[in-house]
């Protein structure tokens, strides 16, 4: 029953969280439109909540949305189920399929992870202090390459899997026109190992945008090592990287 009721809890944080800020879906509307028209396919990878599968829909996308957290699979279901532009995918993504443990925080279900590593490095962080990973599932795993040749090439793929991004794109073996991944200063190894593994896919250029701000921070958009150099300078607060592939 404990258990229940955080798991309600950490859920209506969620929702709180990525659908109760006013203004939001228009600036994520005009944003994530820089990237995405009318019927292109889209993963995302670590859908949590889907406010972005919201935006995506508004766009008009064909979405494949992956989450492997159970409770966050009920509410996408409710939200989403019924769409038919949506495929939920109910697995973890990685370097290759089996299985794997899942470590779910009941409480903060944002940071529930694959990655024990990753866990042991935020601990140090004191925003992370009070996060508890209270629960273990097993999980089916898969990779965007079985995704891909299952639903085709995406021309955007959002990966946001908390310290597993770098598994994830060891599963990928062609390039993706965009791709975004998560960066967190405490685990900022992940992102930089990101970065390595696309510029072996393709040649990528990038930009960064912190926090849930939306909005890309460099004017001109930068080749690998100027965002390596930009993230190894950033100390506080995390975001994401964008990488688009130059033709």
């Amino acid at each position: 029953m404990a258990t229940n009721w955080r798991e309600t809890l950490g859920l209506w944080r969620s929702l709180v969280m990525y659908y109760g800020v006013p203004g939001r879906f228009s600036r994520m509307r005009k944003f994530y439109g820089q990237f995405i028209h009318q019927g292109d396919l889209c993963f995302d990878i670590g859908a949590h909540v889907g406010n972005r599968l919201r935006v995506w829909d508004a766009l008009g996308a064909r979405m494949i949305a992956v989450e492997p957290q159970p409770a966050l699979l009920r509410c996408l279901q409710r939200l989403f189920g019924h769409n038919p532009r949506v495929v939920l995918v109910a697995q973890a993504i990685g370097a290759a399929p089996g299985t794997a443990t899942l470590h779910i925080s009941t409480r903060t279900p944002t940071v529930t992870t694959l990655s024990k590593e990753w866990i042991g490095n935020v601990k140090r962080d004191a925003s992370f202090s009070k996060v508890e990973w209270d629960q273990q599932v097993s999980v089916q795993v898969t990779t965007l390459d079985a995704l891909i040749a299952e639903h085709g090439l995406p021309v955007f793929c959002k990966i946001d899997v908390e310290g597993f991004e770098l598994e994830v794109l060891r599963g990928l073996s062609q390039p993706v026109a965009t791709l975004s991944f998560e960066y967190i200063p405490a685990s900022m190894d992940v992102a930089l190992g990101c970065i390595e593994r696309l510029e072996q896919l393709g040649r990528y250029e990038y930009n960064q945008s912190p926090g849930e701000t939306h909005q890309l921070q460099a004017e001109r958009w930068l080749d690998a090592a100027g965002m390596r150099a930009v993230l190894r300078g950033i100390t506080h607060h995390s975001g994401d990287v964008y990488a688009r592939l130059l033709r």
